[in-house]
């Protein structure tokens, strides 16, 4: 492999020479080889993104040639559209603060743009510094994952629930508490509970978005604004939203921008609710399609691949169990996130990198689990009305609605005299003589007509 010398403040360094990144890079890249897992590719486009419209507030405020903007411009948009991919190497566990990743950023966009005589830091990351930047970008990459990814899949499954109610209309079937029989409802109405945590969700993701949109740059190094020329933020944030179109604002108090992640730990504790939700959901669908002889069997789900490499003609509820894992995973990144958010050091929060992979590995997850959990399993769920009728008869919690007319102790008689001489309610109240058998009969098929 053959290679070049870069320079940086600490001496010369060899690169190979096929890359674009700088000695600031290179040396992170050598003294971090821990893990593997990259800087998220969501966070490093951010970056780039971030970088181009700096450079438009930066010429629009004289402090950068036109000739060096449209060369930091034209990097940026080459690297948005997948050019260089190659040149972003460094890893999530490096310095807290996301600089070695900034200016990995700002040492491939100069060398792109060499013909222009960029300088990494003195053009590329003009008017800015790593720790009002990788935060900026950290936001960024999280509300832009969240519209364009998970609320379009959580949205898309709620269609799927409607559905499903609307196709299960007047189907009753037993209700369950505590795992054991209660009284009857409607499966549609089961359904509807479903819809409803993931409506709950998408609206508590909404209402979170604000904060997040709100960035940090233009705080620099630690809040100050030091060397931002006038209005640098709001042209920034101008040129950031004509981006992206995603209203992003200006956090009114750099301090707290560049020394809090409230606003992400708060936003991760509302994926984490999602990801509860999500683990309810497919616990629910799993246990009412168990079986399909020995277990509840109420449902029936797709049948998509072999579950057994001993059991002939075993399929399993895979989809399910794919999702309560990631539920699992996004719950756990919930505690890292927190702990990691609760690591600001008076001016600055030196965790960024992780709450930056943890952010990410979660929206994507939970985007993709939706998805896969909507085409191969939800949307395919049928009812089994035969199953649900055969356990709402043998059902006796329907005894409930006996209680306005021979009370509840009376009800309580009858239901553990059937119970424990294996007969239904109408034998049961032969032999006790509890209620008029017509009344009780009437009672009864209006309990379940729901």
């Amino acid at each position: 492999m053959s290679y070049r010398i870069e320079k940086d403040s600490m001496g010369e360094v060899k690169v190979p020479s096929d890359k674009l990144w700088g000695a600031q890079t290179e040396r992170s890249r050598r003294n971090f080889k821990i893990g593997g897992q990259l800087m998220p590719s969501t966070v490093i486009r951010s970056l780039v993104l971030i970088k181009k419209c700096c450079a438009v507030a930066n010429w629009k405020a004289d402090k950068l040639t036109k000739i060096k903007k449209e060369a930091i411009v034209s990097a940026c948009d080459k690297i948005l559209a997948g050019d260089f991919a190659g040149n972003f190497p460094l890893v999530v566990w490096q310095t807290g603060s996301g600089t070695q990743s900034n200016m990995n950023v700002n040492e491939v966009i100069a060398n792109i743009g060499a013909e222009a005589e960029l300088h990494s830091n003195d053009d590329v990351n003009m008017s800015q510094s790593s720790n009002d930047v990788f935060p900026s970008a950290i936001h960024i990459a999280s509300v832009m994952m969240i519209e364009y990814k998970l609320i379009p899949a959580i949205e898309k499954l709620i269609i799927s629930a409607k559905r499903l109610e609307a196709e299960n209309a007047g189907i009753v079937k037993v209700g369950r508490t505590h795992l054991q029989d209660a009284i009857p409802i409607a499966f549609s109405s089961e359904v509807s509970g479903w819809r409803a945590m993931l409506t709950t969700s998408l609206e508590m993701i909404k209402a979170n978005m604000y904060f997040v949109k709100r960035l940090a740059i233009g705080g620099t190094a630690v809040g100050s604004g030091i060397n931002t020329p006038k209005n640098f933020t709001v042209e920034t944030l101008n040129e950031l939203n004509k981006e992206t179109n995603l209203d992003f604002c200006e956090d009114e108090n750099k301090y707290h921008a560049l020394s809090s992640r409230d606003a992400l730990c708060n936003m991760h504790g509302v994926l984490k609710t999602l990801a509860v939700n999500l683990m309810k959901i497919a616990n629910d669908v799993r246990m009412l399609a168990s079986g399909p002889r020995a277990g509840l069997g109420e449902i029936t789900i797709p049948e998509n691949e072999p579950g057994s490499s001993i059991m002939p003609g075993k399929v399993n509820p895979t989809q399910c169990e794919s999702m309560t894992m990631i539920a699992s995973e996004v719950m756990g990144n919930d505690v890292t996130v927190s702990v990691a958010a609760a690591g600001g050091n008076f001016e600055l929060n030196v965790f960024m990198p992780v709450i930056a992979f943890k952010m990410m590995e979660s929206i994507q997850l939970l985007s993709d689990s939706i998805e896969s959990f909507d085409k191969n399993c939800f949307s395919g769920i049928k009812a089994n009305t035969v199953k649900m009728k055969e356990n709402l008869d043998n059902s006796l919690m329907v005894a409930t609605a006996l209680t306005p007319y021979i009370g509840y102790e009376n009800t309580t008689v009858l239901v553990r005299y059937a119970y424990e001489n294996n007969l239904d309610l109408y034998q049961a109240n032969d032999k006790l003589a509890l209620l008029d058998n017509d009344k009780l009969k009437r009672v009864l098929e209006a309990a379940v007509k729901i």
